[in-house]
């Protein structure tokens, strides 16, 4: 059976990023003041990456943010320097896991979001 995370972020003033794992109920939520809403959602899937590397299960990471999983995904461009870095140490974490995938999934049904209060 595979490991649901849902991940999430948010930036301006309260930002931070954060994952929730739907089978364990596991969840994940940093402060990090100062950032976009694009650098909290690639900083929270790869918190999620790190903390599952060497999982031998089948990972399925959920996402809101259509942007970050196309660029993540290779069907969006980066044109930013500071999503260019993160995506790089995300894709440097994808490589390493066997099965992974990255979906986009609307906003009300990411459960990390709910949990987060974002």
């Amino acid at each position: 059976m595979p490991l649901s995370i849902f991940v999430d972020g948010s930036g301006g003033l309260d930002s931070g990023f954060g994952f929730f794992v739907k089978e364990t109920g596991e969840s994940f939520y940093k402060k990090e003041p100062g950032i976009t809403n694009n650098q909290a959602e690639y900083m929270a899937i790869v918190a999620a990456l790190k903390k599952y590397l060497n999982s031998q299960d089948e990972i399925v990471i959920y996402s809101d943010s259509k942007n970050t999983v196309s660029q993540l995904n290779h069907e969006f461009a980066i044109n930013n320097s500071q999503l260019r870095v993160l995506a790089m140490e995300a894709w440097e974490l994808v490589a390493k896991c066997k099965n992974l995938r990255i979906i986009w999934i609307p906003r009300e049904k990411n459960m990390a979001g709910k949990m987060l209060g974002s």
